[in-house]
């Protein structure tokens, strides 16, 4: 329903039961079956301007992200992203008229920096919601072009997280009860979006930005805090 989130919340569910590697290909094919059901469900909202003039930058502009990955340190993107998500979805509650120009040059340069922090950072389900809730775009063609984005990041790097060999055989058996379940939620989100307003809708969106930005600045000062504390 948000468009985002189920990474977030998988993997620290997953990560009380697997190890590291194996949690994050689960992640992943959950990530990717969640994407490939809500396209399902919403592919009526399927815009192919959005998706070329944001989609397709953001895609190119992650590569270079992830080039310059380990030259910056993490923590302090993360909190430094999540205090921009803060103020950023909380001007859009506060002013719902407060939106970005939806043309062609804000689309390229809204996909570009979301690609290229999202490499950096290594998640950015928050800042392409944050993004494309600016545009204020309708909202199912805000879950259907959320989903197309997440779904190109999804398989490039499962590929690579298969050929290390993360998945091992023995959770094949949990491969179709992940799309089983990732399937449901779609269909009940869709459900639950059909029964809401726009503005609603937004709202809902914008909130929990600010949650999952409040775990960004979290995250960000433990890891600083446990960095300081192993040098002291």
């Amino acid at each position: 329903m948000a468009g985002f989130g189920s990474s977030t919340i998988f993997l620290p569910l997953a990560l009380l039961f697997v190890d590291f590697e194996t949690a994050i290909i689960l992640t992943a094919i959950f990530h990717l079956f969640g994407n490939i059901g809500r396209i399902t469900f919403f592919r009526q909202g399927f815009d192919k301007r959005i998706i070329l003039q944001f989609g397709v930058p953001s895609v190119l502009l992650s590569l270079l992200g992830a080039i310059l990955m380990g030259v910056f340190p993490q923590p302090l993107l993360k909190l430094i992203l999540g205090v921009f998500l803060i103020v950023t979805s909380g001007s859009f509650l506060a002013r719902p008229g407060l939106k970005f120009p939806a043309n062609t040059g804000t689309f390229i340069a809204g996909g570009s920096i979301t690609g290229f922090i999202t490499a950096l950072v290594g998640t950015g389900g928050a800042l392409r919601a944050t993004m494309l809730q600016g545009f204020n775009i309708e909202k199912v063609k805000y879950i259907a072009t959320a989903a197309t984005i997440a779904l190109a990041t999804d398989v490039t790097r499962i590929p690579v997280y298969i050929s290390q060999g993360f998945l091992t055989e023995q959770y094949y058996v949990h491969i179709p009860i992940l799309f089983g379940i990732a399937l449901a939620g779609s269909f009940i989100g869709r459900r639950m979006v059909k029964r809401i307003n726009q503005e609603l809708f937004r709202r809902i969106i914008l909130v929990a930005i600010i949650l999952v930005s409040i775990k960004f600045i979290i995250d960000g000062f433990l890891i600083l805090y446990l960095v300081v504390s192993y040098f002291d």
